[in-house]
């Protein structure tokens, strides 16, 4: 591998493994908030004991999001100086925003909620958890502000002079139609890993029969909190897929291994494709599926990727424009199947415990844990899928993924942070399980007097 490789390479891993860490900690603030809440308003210490256990889950995962997010940054500078010198002006700007902003938001807010306890009036502090929660919100909305203007470039102009890019409108930047459309996928999609983290986690403790209606209650407010954002994930994908398909066609093409332009394209189910050649062997659809997705109507005209590749080697030059075509066409698959099954499980969940029954089966409470992994993947793979297909593009259009390296790097160097960042964030993964299943075995604290029993829930 050359420098460009092994700089991908630590730059995808360091990335989807912090991002695993992301969507959680926001589902999962807002989920405690709304515990507290109910709490706040009910004077039921059913509700702070949920509080104060899913707390205490949500602030290990915050702070290892924080740990592993830093090193993202650092990499601009250490292995894509080049694409740091020529977008830091544009690409800065909303990246400062979120540390100055999001970030301070959510750090100070979460401070006095964790010390807050008895010492601010109740009121108040709820409303620190809420405004942490609405930190991590805006956190990410400024992150993806920053990452759509890769996928699709507004708000500035090219220094002749300078060869550089020249923030010109942050609001455009901060208003692309790519970022509105990705902050609710991406949101919902958080929700649906918080949903899938609590029912799992539910789940296991009801399997053992410990604290039956607390855990059967934040079980089914999970589910339904997971079932809302799935349908919330599908709808805001059909968008996505939309303006996709127009501001880079041939990451569409490359997800349903399209390879001519078609009008009532069906989605592809199943496919073996020669990339050589630019066609598929084999392609199992469903008629009109891929035109209504990507255009809205079942008659839509969709570009395929020979087509494309001709197209922009005239508007770009010579080169293979092409991203790896399987990786975009399963990826994508994949992560539809794992958020589908994370929503349908949600379902299945809500079904079996209506009337605050518990389920007759246990294989539903292994299904469940086993479930809590669904959305992971479906996050990780929709980040691959985003990031690979928009290849060979570091900006689209712009900037080329080859131009953005850093000059001064060298294989020894690169491979032995890869190797470096590999083996801390395999222990930071060994210390994130480890404290999650100490504070899950631990169960749920007492706050009320030895005598006095904690009021069960209504369900």
């Amino acid at each position: 591998m050359d420098v460009l490789d092994l700089s991908r390479w630590q730059f995808g891993i360091t990335t989807v493994y912090h991002f695993l860490f992301v969507p959680l900690t926001i589902g999962l603030s807002f989920i405690v908030a709304g515990l507290q809440t109910a709490w706040y308003r009910t004077k039921n210490l059913a509700y702070l004991r949920l509080t104060r256990f899913w707390g205490r889950l949500f602030l290990i995962n915050f702070a290892m999001g924080v740990v592993t997010g830093i090193v993202q940054e650092f990499q601009f500078g250490m292995n894509w100086s080049a694409y740091s010198r020529f977008v830091g002006d544009v690409f800065g700007a909303p990246l400062a925003m979120e540390g100055l902003i999001a970030f301070f938001m959510e750090s100070t807010f979460l401070g006095l909620w964790i010390f807050g306890w008895d010492r601010l009036p109740p009121r108040l502090h709820l409303a620190t958890i809420w405004l942490a929660a609405t930190g991590t919100a805006v956190s990410a909305s400024f992150i993806l502000a920053a990452n759509s203007w890769m996928q699709h470039p507004v708000g500035y102009r090219l220094n002749p002079v300078s060869g550089r890019a020249e923030l010109t409108d942050i609001w455009a930047v901060l208003t692309n139609p790519t970022t509105l459309v990705t902050f609710p996928h991406v949101i919902f999609g958080a929700f649906v890993t918080a949903g899938a983290f609590v029912a799992g986690v539910s789940a296991w403790q009801l399997s053992r029969g410990r604290d039956v209606p607390l855990f059967l209650t934040s079980a089914r407010i999970a589910m339904v909190v997971g079932l809302v954002a799935a349908a919330g994930v599908a709808v805001s994908g059909h968008w996505q897929a939309q303006i996709m398909t127009e501001q880079q066609p041939m990451k569409m093409a490359a997800a349903e291994a399209l390879w001519d332009d078609e009008t009532s394209a069906g989605f592809s189910l199943f496919a073996v494709g020669d990339v050589a050649g630019g066609r598929n062997h084999v392609n199992i659809q469903v008629p009109n599926g891929l035109s209504l997705l990507a255009t809205g109507t079942p008659d839509g005209k969709v570009e395929g990727i020979n087509d494309i590749q001709a197209r922009y080697q005239r508007l770009y030059g010579p080169g293979d424009y092409r991203p790896v075509v399987g990786l975009a066409y399963w990826s994508f698959r994949l992560m539809i199947g794992f958020g589908l099954l994370a929503g349908l499980l949600a379902l299945a969940g809500l079904w079996l415990t209506r009337r605050g029954r518990l389920p007759a089966s246990r294989w539903f409470y292994r299904t469940a844990v086993l479930g809590i992994g669904l959305p992971f993947l479906a996050n990780s793979l929709g980040w691959i899928f985003t990031e690979m297909g928009r290849q060979p593009w570091t900006v689209f259009g712009v900037m080329r993924t080859a131009a953005a390296v850093s000059p001064g790097a060298d294989v020894p160097e690169v491979a032995l942070t890869l190797a470096g960042f590999t083996l801390v964030y395999g222990l930071l993964a060994v210390i994130e399980v480890r404290l999650l299943l100490k504070f899950v075995r631990l169960g749920v604290e007492t706050e009320a007097e030895p005598n006095d029993p904690v009021p069960a829930l209504s369900y």
